[in-house]
């Protein structure tokens, strides 16, 4: 067998001279992954030269270092990292504990294809206030079908009639950081927005502004947003594993009528 038969534009590698299925020098977008940049770059520097193809600047780094922070861990209520719990608490594989999360987080509901919509939106009306009057009065729809009809604006939580302290804390945090325009725009118009969308800004609005921020197209972001939050669901899996499921975080229900209240 003779010849290049990867065709990959993202790495490069160059075999052993006595050894053609072993690795002499690994490239990612003409950079040498284990001769210079080992040891000399962050996490979120060699994510965005993957994702990008091109370094990252400083201001571009923080603000993806800033983003990953704030991802890391959406907590027990979320419904990714509770399908993690929920297969940590049943003796699940590691695997099986990350593909719960992955597919639960995948949705329109504080999931990945949320976030690729809502940066789908920003490339449609950029930081034109107008432009997303119409935008948000109408969800948005799969044209291919494969997804149901969205019943809210990307987003934002319709749920909720403001947004909550730690989505507000990582917009400004965010926003002060960005070196693009849309994080600050988003800080200074989220109220105007919030009305319009009829429910308050939520985390996958604030990760999209970011993510658009970083010249990410939606296909990335969505892929992105994914990645960003296992690590939180893997943390919650492993711990659940420990307690059982006596420990489970079951959350209480209180019935304003309960029949055996009432029988009694």
């Amino acid at each position: 067998m003779s010849g290049e038969q990867i065709q990959t534009r993202v790495w490069q590698e160059i075999p052993e001279p006595d050894n053609p299925f072993a690795t002499q020098q690994a490239r990612c977008h003409g950079y040498d992954v284990y001769g210079e940049m080992l040891g000399n770059v962050r996490w979120v520097e060699m994510l965005y030269l993957l994702f990008r193809g091109e370094a990252p600047t400083a201001d571009q780094t923080l603000l993806l270092e800033t983003l990953a922070v704030a991802l890391m861990n959406p907590g027990p209520r979320d419904p990714a990292v509770h399908a993690a719990m929920c297969a940590g608490v049943g003796g699940s594989p590691a695997a099986s504990a990350l593909m719960a999360a992955l597919a639960v987080g995948a949705g329109q509901y504080t999931g990945a294809r949320e976030v690729r919509q809502a940066v789908e939106r920003w490339l449609a009306c950029g930081t034109r206030l107008e432009d997303w009057r119409g935008a948000l009065a109408s969800p948005s729809s799969d044209p291919q079908g494969i997804w149901p009809h969205c019943e809210h604006a990307p987003g934002f939580d319709f749920h909720a009639c403001r947004a909550c302290t730690v989505t507000c804390q990582a917009l400004d945090k965010l926003a002060q950081c960005s070196p693009g325009g849309v994080l600050p725009w988003l800080a200074e118009n989220r109220l105007v927005l919030e009305d319009w969308a009829g429910g308050a800004l939520a985390m996958t609005g604030v990760a999209a502004a970011a993510l658009m921020d970083l010249g990410f197209t939606p296909e990335q972001a969505e892929m992105i947003h994914l990645l960003l939050r296992l690590p939180g669901a893997a943390a919650h899996a492993l711990e659940q594993r420990e307690v059982g499921y006596k420990n489970f975080p079951f959350f209480a229900l209180e019935l304003l009528d309960d029949p055996m209240e009432q029988s009694s």
